[in-house]
């Protein structure tokens, strides 16, 4: 562990207003130093989930197809783009409960997929549930346009956010003229496609982190903080061992007293190099990560909205910076960063109906790995699409995949590659 202290005072600009935080912009916190700790409870949640966003994206791209089944010549390039570390054609034959493979009418040799009945029936369930819960993903994608330095996004980011954030496929050509009130696509200068934020909704700028301390029974802490009289501290989870080290704690205690800045408020009056911006900025993070479906996003997703989130050139180091808010996985060849406090033992804490219904997906897809042919027989009588939650599976006598051990394993050669990677 290594530890660094400033104590560089941060001089106020003669062309910036009044700033109530000016006592505050300097850096006086120890820079604590900690080690990358693996977990391997959150790992697997994301090598399999990185599997059924993969299938998803199948099953959305045969159901645009035009003649209902896509060839395994026009997915043969796409591993990439599905974040798959193996070739389309052998993932794509794993799950025969989902995809049923059939030659070309014209070219035999010519493996060809359409969606299996079982696969249809679950894509009608998630087009039900994204109309129950259209308000809400209305709601969520205009929180995101609020904590936009511009109050737009380029729909070119907005898009790999597409299966985070729970916005239906197409969202750009039925979801949003639906609601020209709330926002509307516009063209940039630069000639790209933005969606734009057409009213500010003071109801809507209220942080995941607000609304938790609100509601919970940290209520009167809450109603201090919105007169001014104190702050609101994040929620964190170390690694094993972490949390109770002298310096850590006193490391913790210091930034959970700096002011919380919500991520709908300008910064513009805070310093850049300030504690206060950092905690900002592990602020905006925060709720960025809170808005998505499974508390968890790549990386290289959240590096594409910097300059729109406002956030400084090196914001990545804030992930390993603080451990007990984010964890940083490097499985399947890529980035995540995910929220701590959004998972206990495995599980997410308050799933959305549809991560329950990708959890149903997800069965069925291990069910055709497992059993192949008989696979589809086999969840016919489970039962299982008639089923709406996880919950219901485990007490139908269903397997529900979950690795429970929570444990965390510090590894120096993976700590080294996550620095690494880091600092990109």
């Amino acid at each position: 562990m290594k530890i660094f202290f400033f104590s560089t005072l941060i001089l106020p600009s003669p062309y910036l207003s009044p700033n109530p935080f000016l006592h505050l912009q300097c850096r006086r916190i120890a820079k604590v130093r900690l080690k990358w700790v693996k977990n391997r409870s959150l790992d697997h949640i994301i090598d399999t989930e990185t599997d059924l966003k993969a299938a998803s994206l199948l099953k959305d791209a045969i159901n645009r197809s035009s003649t209902g089944f896509i060839t395994a010549k026009s997915i043969a390039d796409c591993p990439k783009l599905l974040g798959l570390t193996i070739p389309v054609l052998r993932f794509i034959r794993r799950y025969p409960t989902l995809f049923h493979e059939f030659p070309h009418s014209r070219y035999a040799n010519l493996p060809c997929f359409r969606l299996t009945d079982t696969a249809l029936l679950l894509d009608q369930q998630q087009s039900s549930i994204h109309q129950i819960h259209e308000s809400d993903t209305v709601e969520r994608l205009c929180r995101v346009l609020m904590m936009m330095k511009n109050r737009a996004i380029p729909l070119q980011s907005l898009r790999p956010l597409e299966w985070d954030l729970g916005l239906p496929c197409g969202f750009e050509r039925f979801l949003i003229p639906k609601y020209p009130d709330h926002f509307r696509l516009v063209k940039a200068s630069n000639g790209d496609w933005c969606l734009r934020l057409m009213e500010w909704r003071e109801e809507f700028a209220v942080s995941a982190l607000q609304r938790s301390n609100e509601s919970s029974e940290l209520g009167d802490a809450y109603r201090q903080f919105k007169r001014g009289r104190t702050t609101l501290a994040f929620p964190m989870s170390f690694p094993r061992g972490y949390g109770a080290q002298k310096k850590v704690k006193a490391w913790m205690e210091e930034f959970q007293k700096l002011p919380y800045i919500s991520p709908y408020e300008s910064c513009r009056q805070i310093d850049p190099n300030s504690d206060l911006m950092e905690k900002r900025v592990v602020g905006v993070l925060h709720e960025l990560l809170s808005l998505t479906l499974h508390k968890k996003t790549k990386r290289n997703y959240l590096r594409s909205l910097r300059e729109e989130l406002n956030l400084p050139h090196k914001f990545t180091r804030i992930f390993t910076r603080y451990p007990g808010i984010f964890y940083l996985s490097l499985k399947c060849k890529t980035t995540t960063v995910s929220l701590r406090e959004g998972y206990q033992r495995g599980k997410l804490v308050n799933p959305h109906p549809l991560t329950r219904l990708r959890e149903k997906f997800y069965h069925v897809m291990k069910t055709g790995l497992f059993y192949r042919g008989k696979g589809a027989a086999l969840i016919e009588k489970e039962g299982i699409l008639l089923n709406n939650t996880a919950e219901e599976m485990v007490e139908n006598g269903l397997d529900v995949e979950s690795d429970e051990t929570g444990d965390d394993e510090c590894l120096e050669d993976e700590n080294s590659q996550a620095e690494e990677s880091d600092s990109d």
